[in-house]
């Protein structure tokens, strides 16, 4: 078995995109998942009625492996614009593989048409009467106490390919937001009145091009300074475009996703050919208008963040040892965009029925937010006490006294 865990805690190291894009890229296609690991033709069959969704991707073990491509003292600039693309877009790749429907269309046109007359909504909890130490609520209907129905998973267990964690975690960790990362391929400028600006609806200038691409493992860490977390699954030595461009002049703008462009939002996933723009595939509108940045923003956005890098860290795989996995880019935030109608007069909230976000879930779904409830954070002196706190702990440790007696019996 090939899988294995890494016997060193090395994880990786921390690097400062340089100030232009000159350098070396080594660009490559990496081979599927599966065909690190031996399989038996048992194992094969067994996998086939246990997870018929993903056993096609078996099928690839008898492909041939494909080639390297390798790019050595490329010229700063066109090496952006003719280096050969990334495999697949983080989503594309989830939606070949996850998905459960071979002819999707056929699917969803069985499915109820998209809801427009559902209006964002709070509604009550699910327990308005909830007081300390009740625990859940009564929701879950099929919990027990104990441990009881739960499996522990080792994530490099023997026979356990890279891409189950892949697949296990976005469909647990969930919603997540989605970062609409766009970036551009030519060199830093201190201003963007000094950058060849692209007609309108194109995205490419004079010897540079743009790239749009949907990340979900993203989020937002820190508000002073304003830090955004974006994860690539790509290693530097086989950066993704939006990798490359971050590495090589170290700015983004992020754009939110919502309903009213997903369709478009999901197209920049696409696997383009080198030289196609994702803005053009899509249809959405890059303006130019940045303060701080020379990357455009997307104008169908109704909140947008101008960010240069921090950081990069480079991560090293525990199931291939010596192999780079992926990276994390810290972002840090330099102007707001926010959509007039959608911002309130102190300027310091947005609106959700305006913004109606996108979040994504597992394999190929998203997820809409229609409805919402809201609850204080407790203050300890006034919904809790002293006296109520030393009544729950020993409530506590009278049942759990219990429950061992039970178990002793």
């Amino acid at each position: 078995m090939l899988l294995t865990r890494a016997a060193t805690g090395k994880i990786g190291s921390y690097i400062t995109p340089p100030g232009r894009g000159a350098g070396e890229f080594h660009v490559r296609r990496l081979l599927p998942a599966w065909s690190r690991i031996k399989i038996t033709t048992e194992q094969k069959q067994l996998h086939r009625r246990c997870c018929c969704r993903c056993h096609r991707t078996l099928t690839r073990l008898s492909r041939p492996p494909t080639t390297v491509t390798v790019i050595t003292n490329p010229p700063a600039t066109p090496l952006f614009a003719k280096a050969p693309s990334p495999i697949h877009r983080a989503i594309a790749t989830a939606a070949t593989r996850m998905s459960r429907h071979p002819d999707f269309k056929t699917v969803e046109a069985s499915r109820p048409d998209w809801t427009t007359s559902t209006r964002f909504r709070y509604t009550k909890t699910a327990d308005p009467n909830w007081t300390p130490g009740s625990g859940a609520n009564h929701l879950d209907t099929t919990s027990s106490p104990g441990p009881a129905g739960h499996v522990a998973i080792d994530p490099y267990e023997p026979g356990r390919p890279p891409v189950f964690n892949y697949k296990l975690l976005i469909s647990a960790i969930t919603p997540r937001p989605i970062g609409f990362v766009s970036t551009r391929s030519g060199p830093k400028s201190s201003t963007s009145t000094t950058t060849a600006t692209p007609s309108s609806g194109s995205a490419e200038g004079e010897g540079e091009t743009f790239n749009l691409a949907p990340f979900s493992y993203f989020n937002v860490v820190n508000t002073d300074p304003p830090l955004f977390a974006l994860g690539i699954a790509s290693p530097l030595s086989a950066p993704k475009d939006t990798l490359r461009h971050l590495v090589a002049n170290g700015e983004c703008t992020v754009n939110m996703i919502s309903e009213h462009f997903v369709e478009a939002a999901n197209a920049t996933s696409v696997d383009a050919p080198p030289g196609c723009s994702e803005w053009v595939v899509s249809g959405l509108t890059p303006v130019h208008d940045c303060v701080a940045v020379a990357t455009p923003r997307a104008r169908e956005a109704v909140f947008a963040v101008e960010c240069r890098v921090e950081s990069i860290r480079e991560f090293e795989s525990r199931a291939v040892p010596g192999k780079k996995s992926g990276c994390m880019v810290l972002l840090e935030g330099l102007r707001f965009w926010v959509r007039e109608d959608a911002l309130n007069d102190e300027h310091n909230a947005v609106a959700p029925e305006i913004l109606r976000p996108i979040s994504r879930l597992g394999g190929i779904s998203y997820g809409r937010t229609m409805e919402a409830i809201e609850l204080p954070r407790p203050v300890f002196e006034r919904d809790v006490g002293m006296e109520t706190y030393e009544r729950l702990v020993k409530e506590r440790k009278t049942a759990t006294a219990e429950v061992a007696n039970g178990a002793a019996e």
